[in-house]
């Protein structure tokens, strides 16, 4: 899908009849018009800007959602983990990522190494005989890939949250842009082998992931679940005898926003995965894109609202804002396809999955201080598979055989980083440091001072 090839909407299939009731409309001359190159070119361009910023502001929807789960004490810190792995993220991806993920690719595991990426619009730029066969503006795609990169990163802060050392995390995070999230990308996105003609003679289909539940969520969810066991629960979080004993958040109505920013954020996420807006049908594909989007969301929180009140008689909240985010990801490997109908089942039972997933990793002492491996590891599997249910060209092997790779790659690649971390810098906070709070621990500061040790110095 992101290997820079715009995507043809009437060969993916799925709304053929609303684009041929739309040719109709517009007048068979109409139709047959060629959209001007330059034309296509500033709508392609503008797609990848608009929808970039949108998934920029996700991070400030991951910040919020995370600074309202974690307890007050950690807050000021688990915001500069957001600013700072979304500033590393893209620096990463400059230096390295970019090239490493689409350059020279063809076919194999990876792009080229040291080879810092430029953009290059001579050609559409030049004054006589402009071309504008590249269809887009080489940064405006540069940036929206760049974006994804950093939602990766910010699914693994807020598992790990509450005692890993901000350096330490810093680190990864800089390994995981830079290496280990381009690495695999390139495998579909960047014209790899889960994307070579090998590959599809073998599985049957290529491997689909349109704007990546497998590719970006199960990917940030690995690298969260091997961080999670490596580091270690929260100090206080499950007894001797397996009992969990809860830690509420600080914060719940700014959880609920950074909910309603990421859901926002989310319409960038997919829309964008369009990779073209020059034309009528892209146009269309792109509306149909954020309706299933929207209302997979929306399945999700319903489901997870009725589930949580038939499974414990109340309803809980935490799982709803969840439930939204599950459905989300399950949309995301195919928004395009689906009808709304589906798109709103295919939600709901990512939001299933979570509910029951949650409390599982807990049995298993696996402490995720937000839910984010249940909803962007276990809904993103969900999401990849559920791809063969609505689209006639996808393969349940392809999809498989995608998923399995890639998690047994960063879940490998990102246990010997966590690994190497805590035998050398170390990864979590003592004892101490965590009893007190990461945020006077690592900042020296306190994100309500009125309310923590501040105000007990003042009373004194």
């Amino acid at each position: 899908m992101k290997n820079r090839v715009s995507t043809n909407f009437i060969a993916r299939g799925g709304l053929g009849a609303v684009v041929a009731g739309l040719v109709l409309i517009l007048g068979s001359t109409a139709a047959r018009a060629a959209v001007p190159a330059e034309s296509a070119f500033v709508f392609n361009s503008l797609l990848f800007l608009i929808g970039g910023f949108l998934v920029m502001w996700m991070a400030a929807g991951f910040c919020m959602l995370e600074a309202g789960l974690v307890r007050s004490k950690n807050v000021a810190d688990i915001c500069l983990k957001n600013i700072g792995l979304y500033s590393i993220a893209g620096t990463m991806y400059f230096l390295l990522g970019y090239q490493l993920m689409y350059a020279g690719v063809d076919g194999g595991y990876f792009g080229s190494w040291f080879d810092m990426w430029a953009p290059d619009d001579t050609a559409a730029l030049a004054e006589e005989n402009p071309d504008f066969s590249g269809g887009y503006a080489t940064a405006s795609d540069w940036f929206f890939q760049m974006v994804f990169v950093a939602t990766a990163a910010s699914i693994v802060s807020g598992t790990v949250a509450e005692r890993v050392k901000l350096f330490p995390f810093f680190i990864f995070t800089a390994i995981l842009t830079g290496i280990i999230y381009p690495i695999q990308g390139s495998w579909e996105w960047g014209g790899g082998w889960l994307n070579s003609e090998g590959f599809i003679a073998f599985a049957g289909a290529e491997f689909m992931d349109f704007a990546g539940s497998t590719l970006v969520h199960s990917t940030g969810g690995w690298a969260a679940l091997t961080g999670a066991i490596i580091i270690g629960a929260r100090t206080g979080k499950y007894d001797a005898q397996g009992r969990v004993h809860p830690l509420p958040g600080s914060n719940l109505p700014l959880a609920t926003l950074g909910t309603f920013i990421l859901w926002l954020g989310w319409f960038g996420f997919n829309g964008a995965s369009q990779l073209a807006m020059g034309s009528a049908a892209d146009v269309v594909a792109i509306s149909q894109i954020f309706a299933n989007t929207n209302m997979a969301a929306a399945g999700g929180v319903i489901t997870a609202i009725a589930l949580t009140k038939l499974l414990y008689k109340k309803v809980d909240l935490t799982m709803a804002l969840n439930g939204a985010l599950a459905g989300l990801v399950s949309i995301t490997a195919e928004p395009l396809t689906p009808s709304i109908g589906q798109s709103i089942l295919i939600g709901g039972f990512g939001a299933v999955l979570v509910v029951f997933a949650v409390p599982l990793f807990d049995k298993f002492k696996i402490d995720d201080v937000v839910g984010a491996i249940s909803v962007h590891l276990v809904a993103g599997v969900w999401g990849t598979l559920a791809v063969v249910l609505t689209n006639p060209d996808a393969s349940f092997l392809a999809q498989l055989i995608g998923i399995i790779s890639i998690g047994v790659f960063v879940a490998i690649t990102s246990t010997l980083v966590w690994l190497a971390l805590k035998h050398t810098t170390g990864v979590r906070l003592d004892a101490e440091e965590e009893s007190t709070g990461s945020d006077f621990a690592e900042l020296g500061l306190e994100a309500y001072p009125e309310f923590g040790r501040g105000s007990q110095k003042i009373g004194a």
